[in-house]
């Protein structure tokens, strides 16, 4: 394959893990599936009744691995048993994916509400038509991505795994990807604002979440909104960059030209991990030194 339309095909996959990785995230902030979500469960029993929704059954990577995999296979069938177009079948695919995304954070949130009865934690149905609707056109918009990466893996870069592993494994990287970068905008910076930033979750507000939005009662469009700014867009940028310099080091140094090229491609992989855990490092240190320790009490330093 001629690399200009290889490194081509790696920035359109590259722009739809960007968008699967934003959409991935937020959808996780609207349905409370984020790692903070445990706090959001415990403030019932906290008595601390809330309006957040909360449908978290597992934990972001087997539940996008779900629906990508649903999707993958759907679209798979569809476009072998009956010729579909990519297109129709990668959409309805996703659509299918969407649907029982839709029905399994339909049950998790009335079960999880109904079994929290004994901390007067209402069912609010309202709650259930306006973010379910939300959830399964973000999960649409994720699995959609994933399928696209995953038939341009297969039939244009000629990968060797069939497209509902593929996306089964795409699944399975969003959801740790999201569950590790966008969360942490989620987690305390948006749930404990009443506390002092840096100071850790003291065991006396477990599950004193903030429940006041900046118009009546939060809920988690609440949250999406905020997320929207920075842990989404942060999160489709870690995805992007996962697709995009994982097929960017096979696409340069393609090892079927020989052994040789696919000992660079390692290098190159290696280098690039390098580079950004350096990178890294280096923004740390700067934040650090702009934003100085936190504050020592005085009396315990007096």
């Amino acid at each position: 394959m001629e690399p200009l339309i290889g490194m081509g095909v790696l920035a359109l996959m590259g722009a739809a893990a960007t968008i699967a990785g934003a959409s991935e995230d937020l959808e996780s902030d609207v349905g409370s599936q984020s790692n903070p979500n445990s706090q959001v469960q415990l403030a019932p029993q906290m008595m601390y009744p809330h309006r957040i929704f909360n449908k978290a059954i597992s934990g972001e990577p087997p539940s996008n691995a779900l629906i990508a995999a649903v999707g993958g296979a759907s679209a798979s069938v569809l476009m072998s048993a009956y010729s579909m177009s990519v297109v129709f079948a990668i959409a309805v695919g996703a659509l299918i994916a969407a649907g029982i995304h839709g029905t399994y954070a339909t049950t998790a949130y009335l079960g999880r509400s109904a079994s929290q009865k004994r901390f007067r934690q209402p069912i609010y149905l309202d709650m259930v038509r306006s973010h379910v609707p939300v959830m399964m056109g973000f999960a649409y918009i994720t699995t959609f991505c994933i399928l696209v990466v995953s038939y341009l893996m297969t039939s244009v870069l000629a990968h060797p795994f069939p497209l509902t592993l593929l996306a089964f494994i795409w699944g399975i990287t969003i959801g740790a990807v999201g569950s590790s970068t966008g969360d942490v905008h989620y987690g305390a910076e948006r749930e404990f604002q009443n506390v002092e930033f840096g100071s850790g979750l003291n065991a006396a507000n477990s599950g004193n979440i903030v429940r006041k939005a900046e118009c009546g009662l939060r809920n988690g469009i609440d949250n999406s909104w905020f997320c929207a700014k920075f842990g989404g867009p942060l999160t489709g940028l870690a995805f992007g960059m996962v697709v995009f310099l994982s097929g960017w080091i096979t696409t340069i140094f393609d090892p079927s030209m020989g052994a040789n090229i696919g000992w660079l491609a390692i290098v190159a992989g290696l280098a690039i991990i390098l580079i950004l855990v350096l990178g890294n490092r280096r923004l740390e240190v700067f934040a650090r030194k702009q934003y100085g320790p936190y504050k020592e009490d005085e009396e315990v330093t007096a």
